[in-house]
């Protein structure tokens, strides 16, 4: 499971370096190609892992206890939703909080059929927000996690993605070919990974240049990777993971920080009314979106934008999945969706309401200034552009980039944890482990490292919706079979795991205890 992806990664960072040109086309259809073929099936599972959970929590299965009725938590409920958000959001929100709504309300979509900067278009560009930040994508992160949660837990099956779909392929999800689901899972997740690295590479090398007036460059790009890669490989094999929970509860409280500051100094009213027009055209909206239907359908907005988020969380969900579904043992499966799906998805659209609408709102009273500065260096220059045109500029901006940097550190904590679980679940007995996991761990953060930096300073913000979705497509598949497995454990999995006792290896699993203490 660790060779293949291995091998496809380094063989296409390899090509890159020797023939960028060849590279780049070679990617670029295979992009075309992902998205003309299965753009209609990112949007119906995306959209059935929403009534999935919908159905999962008015069923007989949300009252489930996992790890079994005498199961005990080993996080408060504080804990587990400022771990699971910053687990799960990385730095998409601080990136793209402020600059998606610029590039809707500047061209809407033709098939809206509204004036761009118009009244119309601040409503969709900030509806859209809803659309790729709220419900949709915690489903798509809440089924696989709880699919692994109950199988783990509940049923007994290994630490794998392999795993729970062991109840859906029997004996052809165990051995070599539940190897190659997990070297599918990993490629993945690093294709993800690495495209979350470049945005936050570029959000970084922008917020420096604004407080700095440092220029961004390809050099000044290499060395903002290399620290942020540095940082969480050193966390990760020198034990300061124990402080991955105190690292998420410091960001979640700055998240909420920021969000009080940048309402009350932005304009409040206009964010707040803004705010709820969008939220009823999203409602209204939410099935046609959802679906594609109409003029969407085959519409390049509908790939570029909505397709691309859903590629990218798909990416992110197989392998976070098995970190997300072990810190909730000992809690209810009502409480698992509450906490993985309805709380962040509510978070997501708290941000996105403030942070979007203020950042319209500040864009028509400067004369369209963030657009203009969208247009002169890039979506990462935004935030900085609206933190530009509020009180105390200089502090918040320093405070963001901080922000920014911890903010992925923390999630590739968890993230590089559950990599090298699945790397090294097959040791032979005798092999040190430690040392393992220490190589292990340089090699992926180095290739993850490697490979954004690539795709950032050549193709930027291109390079990374490229690698968003060339790591959805395995992921899309991956998220279908674990809807299955759930469904097939509400039918014939269900007096078993009610009653099941948690199993000593599930109690504190493989790594669990450096994870979360």
């Amino acid at each position: 499971m660790f060779w293949p992806p291995v091998v496809l990664l380094t063989a296409a960072l390899a090509f890159s370096l020797i023939d960028f040109d060849g590279f780049h086309h070679m990617v670029s259809a295979a992009n075309q190609w992902i998205l003309r073929r299965f753009d209609w099936l990112f949007s119906y599972a995306s959209f059935a892992a929403v009534l999935l959970m919908g159905w999962v929590v008015f069923s007989p299965l949300g009252g489930v206890r996992i790890g079994g009725p005498d199961a005990k938590p080993i996080l408060n409920r504080w804990n587990w939703f400022s771990i699971t958000l910053c687990t799960t959001i990385a730095i998409g929100i601080l990136f793209w909080g402020s600059a998606e709504p610029m590039f809707h309300i500047k061209a809407p979509p033709p098939y809206t059929h509204i004036d761009a900067y118009s009244e119309e278009a601040s409503e969709f560009a900030l509806s859209s927000m809803f659309m790729h930040w709220t419900i949709t994508p915690y489903a798509i992160y809440t089924v696989p996690a709880l699919a692994f949660a109950l199988a783990h837990y509940n049923l007994g099956r290994p630490y794998s993605l392999s795993g729970p779909l062991s109840l859906l392929l029997g004996r052809a999800a165990t051995g070599r070919a539940g190897a190659v689901i997990d070297a599918v899972g990993l490629y993945a997740l690093v294709a993800g990974v690495a495209a979350s690295l470049g945005a936050g590479v570029m959000t970084l090398a922008g917020g420096l240049e604004a407080i700095a007036g440092i220029y961004d460059t390809t050099l000044l790009r290499f060395f903002v990777t290399l620290s942020i890669v540095a940082l969480f490989v050193a966390s990760s094999i020198s034990g300061l993971q124990k402080g991955i929970k105190i690292l998420s509860d410091f960001n979640t409280r700055f998240f909420f920080a920021l969000l009080v500051f940048v309402l009350a100094a932005g304009p409040t009213v206009d964010i707040l009314a803004l705010g709820a027009k969008s939220l009823g055209e999203y409602v209204v909206e939410f099935i046609p979106r959802s679906l594609a239907l109409g003029e969407r359908a085959g519409s390049d907005w509908t790939r570029d934008w909505t397709v691309f988020y859903f590629a990218n969380w798909l990416a992110w969900a197989p392998v976070t999945a098995l970190f997300l579904g072990r810190i909730s043992v000992g809690y209810t499966v009502r409480e698992f969706i509450l906490f993985n799906l309805a709380a962040p998805a509510l978070f997501g659209a708290l941000w996105m309401t403030v942070f979007g609408g203020a950042a319209i709102g500040v864009d028509a009273a400067e004369n369209h200034a963030l657009v203009a500065a969208l247009d002169a260096n890039g979506p990462e220059a935004v935030i900085y552009a609206l933190f530009d045109a509020l009180p105390a500029s200089a502090i918040i901006m320093m405070l963001f980039v901080g922000l920014t940097f911890i903010s992925f550190v923390t999630a590739m904590d968890s993230n590089t944890h559950s990599i090298t679980s699945i790397c090294l679940k097959n040791m032979r007995p005798g092999e040190k482990r430690p040392r393992a996991e220490r190589w292990v761990k340089i090699f992926w953060g180095a290739l993850i490292g490697a490979v954004a930096f690539i795709m950032t300073s050549t193709t930027g913000i291109d390079g990374v919706r490229m690698l968003s979705n060339l790591g959805g497509l395995p992921g899309l598949f991956i998220l279908i079979a674990m809807g299955v497995v759930i469904v097939i454990i509400r039918i014939n999995w269900l007096p078993e795991i009610r009653a099941a006792v948690q199993p000593a290896s599930a109690e504190k699993p493989e790594g669990q205890k450096i994870a979360v203490e």
